[in-house]
């Protein structure tokens, strides 16, 4: 039932997107009607995501109203003219990003030029106009009072900034996910001066414009507080206790060290598989009982060096992404689950939202990366695990030993936090009573 309490959340991922960019948003739609609010959530009706999650669309609440809008976006063209070429070639065709894991064509080179320094800031730009034309109606017909943007892609602000430039009484929430002009994705992309300094601007123009700036990790909130010298609330990811509900651990015949989640041309494992390979020369127990598993999309270059070390390979399974449901079942088989920040641009500064389902399985957790960083000091409270600098082999091999020997004694589950810090369902009561507290504040 709608009630008095009402907040736009415009999102482009949305379910049945899959993925990581799609939980943040849905978990809080799913507990606002909880807490008196009636979420309008307004997504694309035609979008072009990567991964398709069916399931997810089980966490949308009755009370929610969820608007799709129409969006145009360049993929489709890409892809066209890029089947076109590579017919005349007989070439394989490309997925559906225009960033390939290998960039091998010159149509892909040029296409990746142009999505970097064109585009700004993000392909998803020619929805923000007819979006905000669209929104303007909608918002005045709901009497709502509340918006709230959530990036990537960063582009959605420009809708919140439209919007708020057209009504200046309503209250727009930015929430980051990821960095904007400090994010390393615009590395890998190659931005150019020009193009930078357009994300320079636009991102100045939504952090002075909004009312609330939102982020999700301490190392995010300074650098977003820093960049526009306000305050920046932080509202971590975190999980739900309703995903969990029903999970069993089991004893497994192997000792299974689990990674769930992409393994992308930033993100290097390859400190923790060197280690794991010294340890594979030298105990054959250890050996005899382990098995590693990746679950989810993995860079073709990593599994090049994985097959190039036949120890590791021997006991290494590449899994394809799973629906979200069927991840629980993984987790239940596992002894042992793998983070991996090294690599990453601001590494100290990711704390992604897998770390925290891995926090309520109560498995133990090896975190390869920063030892001073968000994730680590995470780790560090609930006490699920810990993190070790990918230069630091002998300290992972003591880790590895440690955790095989605790399988071994049939000691795996090191906790089960219940702590309202990490759950989905206590976040969202921090954003209810931020929504009820700003608003009553801009009236």
């Amino acid at each position: 039932m709608d009630t008095p309490n009402k907040v736009l959340i415009i999102a482009y991922y949305w379910p049945p997107s899959g993925g990581s960019g799609v939980q943040r948003w849905l978990k809080f739609v799913k507990y606002l009607p909880e807490c008196g609010w009636t979420p309008h959530v307004f997504t694309p009706e035609n979008p072009s995501y990567p991964v398709i999650d069916k399931s997810l669309e089980n966490d949308v609440p009755a009370e929610a109203v969820v608007v799709r809008f129409p969006i145009w976006e360049p993929y489709d063209a890409f892809r066209r003219l890029s089947s076109i070429l590579d017919a005349k070639k007989n070439a394989r065709p490309v997925g559906t990003s225009m960033v390939s894991a290998k960039r091998t064509s010159t149509f892909q080179r040029i296409s990746t030029w142009i999505r970097a320094n064109w585009l700004v800031p993000d392909p998803r730009v020619f929805w923000v106009k007819p979006s905000a034309n669209f929104l303007q109606d909608y918002i005045r017909k709901h009497d709502i009072k509340r918006v709230i943007t959530t990036g990537p892609p960063h582009s959605v602000h420009l809708i919140g900034y439209e919007l708020k430039r057209r009504n200046p009484g309503i209250t727009w929430f930015a929430d980051f996910r990821d960095p904007w002009s400090e994010w390393g994705f615009l590395d890998s992309l190659g931005v150019g001066p020009r193009a930078r300094a357009a994300h320079r601007k636009a991102e100045q123009k939504v952090l002075q414009q909004c009312d609330v700036i939102l982020t999700i990790t301490p190392f995010y909130q300074r650098q977003f507080a820093k960049l526009s010298g306000r305050n920046v609330t932080l509202l971590t990811n975190g999980f739900d206790d309703a995903d969990f509900k029903n999970l069993k651990l089991s004893a497994t015949a192997k000792f299974v060290i689990r990674h769930v989640g992409t393994i992308n041309e930033k993100c290097d494992p390859r400190p923790f598989i060197l280690a794991l390979a010294d340890m594979l020369r030298n105990d054959p127990a250890f050996r005899r009982d382990v098995q590693l598993d990746f679950v989810g999309d993995v860079h073709p270059q990593f599994r090049e060096f994985v097959e190039r070390i036949p120890e590791v390979n021997a006991i290494t399974k590449f899994t394809p992404p799973v629906p979200h449901s069927a991840l629980i079942d993984l987790y239940a088989t596992s002894s042992l689950l793998l983070l991996v920040l090294t690599g990453y641009k601001d590494a100290e500064g990711y704390m992604p939202g897998k770390l925290f389902e891995y926090i309520a399985t109560g498995l133990p957790i090896l975190g390869i990366g920063p030892e001073q960083g968000d994730a680590a000091q995470l780790l560090n409270e609930s006490g699920a695990g810990k993190m070790i600098d990918g230069s630091e082999a002998a300290n992972i091999t003591i880790a590895l030993k440690d955790a095989h020997r605790h399988w071994q004694e049939g000691d795996t589950l090191v906790h089960r936090s219940s702590d309202e810090r990490y759950s989905r369902r206590g976040i969202t009561r921090q954003l209810a009573d931020l929504l009820l507290a700003v608003g009553h504040e801009n009236k």
